[in-house]
């Protein structure tokens, strides 16, 4: 399994971005999959994760309210739409895929998959 995200730009405090991460390959395994972030210096972290049906989403609280996690089976892709962007919100934004498992977990040690990240930049 591949995964590609792209999306990541340099966006004004305040402003919108959406991400998006393709999977291809061997996908039939997928399950649940999810967005990490490294913040410079930092160890990286759970940003949201969405289930198979996309009936159950998690988020880390500081982005809850400001970011939306949504998926298109048919187009093996997830998103994520991210509203109200601080500059604490500047990293390198990462695709991740669980396979044999719906449930969203927050450990990146859940996650079989990951893809390259893309950057996103946030000034003020």
């Amino acid at each position: 399994v591949q995964l590609v995200e792209s999306g990541g730009d340099l966006v004004q405090a305040g402003g919108s971005l959406r991400l998006s991460c393709v999977a291809t390959g061997r996908t039939s395994s997928i399950y649940t999959m999810a967005w990490f972030r490294r913040i410079q210096g930092k160890e990286r972290e759970f940003v949201a994760g969405i289930d198979w049906s996309g009936a159950a989403t998690t988020y880390q609280a500081s982005v809850k309210g400001r970011f939306t996690i949504s998926r298109d089976n048919s187009k093996k892709a997830i998103y994520l739409q991210m509203d109200r962007l601080e500059s604490e919100d500047t990293a390198v934004y990462i695709c991740a895929a669980r396979a044999w498992e719906n449930s969203v977990g927050t450990l990146a040690s859940d996650y079989h998959f990951w893809g390259q990240g893309t950057q996103v930049a946030v000034g003020l």
